[in-house]
């Protein structure tokens, strides 16, 4: 357990992607130091300038706000428990991202790539791979969520293009571990943080991410807070009009820990309002292998951890936040 200590106010980076779409190397360089520099240090930063139009941000945060009003009864008839690839709505009390604390305040709907039955992954029912599943009368949510998926797709391999670069390694490096990539949205509702509340039960337990990255949009109610390099908590205060950006455990992994996946968590108290954020993680394909790059050890700095499956890393994080036991899947 993380115990709850109140944060402090810092500026976490504030990165302008405008020069990064530039056909000029020298300038997509120059932003991909900035994104390097963020890595080390803090593991977050946020981006503006990113080319996702506003009003599809808007629209996305329309009609998930319009799903979480909906009565429990109605959201429940597309329960991920309904799903073998565990789509649909989560309600509270599900998971604890902070395994040692009280489950998290918060509900949500989780979506991903739509993969028929005739996929490989699917075909060997691999945890959490399959169709969508969604509510029968709210198009709305579809036409906007899926939307929304495409236009974070491209923003993220843009970005996993920077960080190859800040890492001095060709722009498309990464690209082949992401041809058949294991991504997903989570739309989010915390309520406002209830006076009953257990003892370090928060809208989301300290915790890392478990890919690679994760692009977070969040409304102005506030909450979201980040450990720095110190060990201190500080606050991520929303910025109008840019996406938070943090790295996921699989992208320690490959760089040794040179880029740090940030414990945060979510404490919906500083508004008292109803909190809504959108969170799309970008995570390598299933059985890509996660491990340290070249560049990032030496002999007196060798690998931290061992080679790995990406798909198996997220499965097992899913399992340990559910509390579900975590059995090792064997895919061809």
């Amino acid at each position: 357990m993380v115990a709850y200590t109140q944060p402090r106010v810092i500026n976490i980076p504030l990165i302008d992607l405008t020069r990064s779409f530039s056909s000029g190397p020298a300038e997509r360089t120059a932003v991909a130091r900035e994104i390097g520099t963020a890595c080390r240090d803090v593991g977050f930063f946020y981006v503006r300038n990113h080319n996702v139009p506003a009003q599809l941000i808007e629209a996305v945060f329309i009609a998930s706000s319009g799903f979480f009003v909906r009565p429990i009864e109605e959201k429940m008839q597309c329960h991920v428990v309904k799903s073998e690839a565990r789509r649909g709505y989560e309600p509270q009390g599900n998971q604890a991202l902070d395994p040692d604390s009280p489950v998290d305040i918060k509900e949500s709907f989780l979506l991903g790539i739509d993969r028929g039955p005739d996929h490989p992954l699917v075909r060997a029912r691999t945890p959490r791979h399959g169709p969508n599943v969604w509510p029968s009368d709210v198009d709305e949510l579809r036409r906007s969520a899926e939307t929304y998926f495409q236009s974070l797709m491209s923003l993220s391999r843009h970005l996993m293009h920077l960080i190859a670069l800040s890492l001095d390694l060709p722009e498309g490096f990464f690209d082949a571990h992401f041809s058949d990539p294991n991504v997903s949205l989570r739309l989010l509702h915390y309520a406002p943080h209830p006076k009953d509340a257990r003892a370090n039960q928060l809208g989301a337990g300290a915790h890392t991410d478990w890919g690679a990255i994760t692009v977070l949009a969040q409304d102005d109610c506030g909450g979201l807070e980040v450990q720095t390099t110190a060990g201190n908590w500080v606050r991520a205060e929303p910025i109008e009009g840019a996406f938070v950006v943090n790295i996921g455990d699989l992208l320690s992994h490959w760089t040794n820990d040179l880029y740090r996946s940030t414990p945060h968590r979510v404490l919906n108290n500083v508004s008292g309002r109803d909190r809504y954020s959108v969170a799309f993680f970008y995570d390598p394909d299933y059985h890509a292998r996660i491990e340290c790059l070249p560049s990032c050890h030496t002999e007196s700095n060798p690998p931290r951890y061992a080679p790995c499956s990406a798909g198996e890393h997220n499965h097992q994080m899913y399992c340990r936040s559910r509390g579900i036991p975590y059995v090792p899947v064997a895919t061809p």
